[in-house]
């Protein structure tokens, strides 16, 4: 019997697509056979951005993602600094194209996120979880750094507990998760994940696509910047663009005649 998918694409008529890690029995942690698959899967994504409007992401069975699979991080022990590289790369690619997909994208969290797990949750624009959902950044335990994750983790928590939980490797459940901006909402149970996640993806529905995606390019280039002539020269370039374009034009018109916009029908 082969082995199941490490990773399984649903894309309902609906233009709502499930990506779900699919190792159950590992805790859905990654190996490089994963990296690869969940790394195709968002250059698919990307490229069909007509098919797909909002993105949710999650794991099969009782866990999001227990992090780096065991036996891959021992096999890479072995590797050449060359190919320790390459294996790296791997997984900082997949985490890019994830975090730079154009779609409205949801983390539906339960179980555990460890390591790289917590990374897919900060790399995605909005993270639900489970309240008794388990978080750790466990690298140092093991002589390593979470290196790969450290941008988007860093983005969503800001330097300051980062560097707490990075050094410390400290758990901690989804509401401390949520304190600290790492995931957006703490639900009670599994059902209610879904019925959230579904509520969080109506809203992306709500909205057209292409303005998601210049939203979402806005926040990182916005962030960090200094509030200067020239930033507000380029914001007001960028406004008055959505306003002459095809989806401003239609939605101030939805608007202006009280009916709903092409994109919601």
């Amino acid at each position: 019997m082969s082995d199941p998918q490490p990773v399984l694409l649903d894309v309902t008529p609906g233009e709502l697509a499930v990506i779900t890690i699919n190792r159950p029995d590992k805790k859905n942690a990654f190996d490089r056979e994963t990296i690869n698959a969940l790394s195709e899967t968002f250059d698919l994504l990307a490229r069909n951005t007509d098919e797909v409007r909002v993105v949710m992401l999650r794991g099969a069975g009782d866990t999001f993602c227990a992090g780096g699979d065991l036996n891959w991080m021992k096999d890479a022990a072995t590797y050449t600094r060359e190919q320790n590289i390459e294996d790296a790369e791997a997984l900082a690619g997949m985490l890019y194209k994830l975090f730079h997909l154009p779609q409205l994208t949801i983390a539906l969290v339960k179980g555990a996120a460890m390591g790289g797990g917590s990374g897919l949750v900060a790399a995605c624009d909005v993270a639900i979880a489970v309240k008794d959902t388990k978080f750790r950044f466990s690298e140092v335990k093991l002589g390593l750094t979470p290196a790969t994750i450290s941008p988007f983790v860093v983005r969503a928590i800001g330097p300051k507990w980062a560097k707490a939980l990075f050094a410390t490797a400290e758990g901690f459940d989804a509401q401390f998760a949520h304190m600290i901006g790492l995931v957006q909402y703490v639900v009670d149970t599994a059902d209610e994940l879904d019925d959230m996640g579904e509520y969080v993806a109506k809203l992306g529905f709500g909205a057209a696509p292409g303005a998601i995606a210049d939203a979402k390019t806005l926040v990182d280039d916005v962030a960090g910047h200094k509030i200067d002539h020239g930033l507000m020269h380029d914001l007001a370039k960028r406004i008055a663009h959505r306003r002459a374009s095809e989806e401003g034009q239609e939605g101030l018109t939805a608007f202006l005649e009280k009916r709903k916009p092409s994109w919601m029908e």
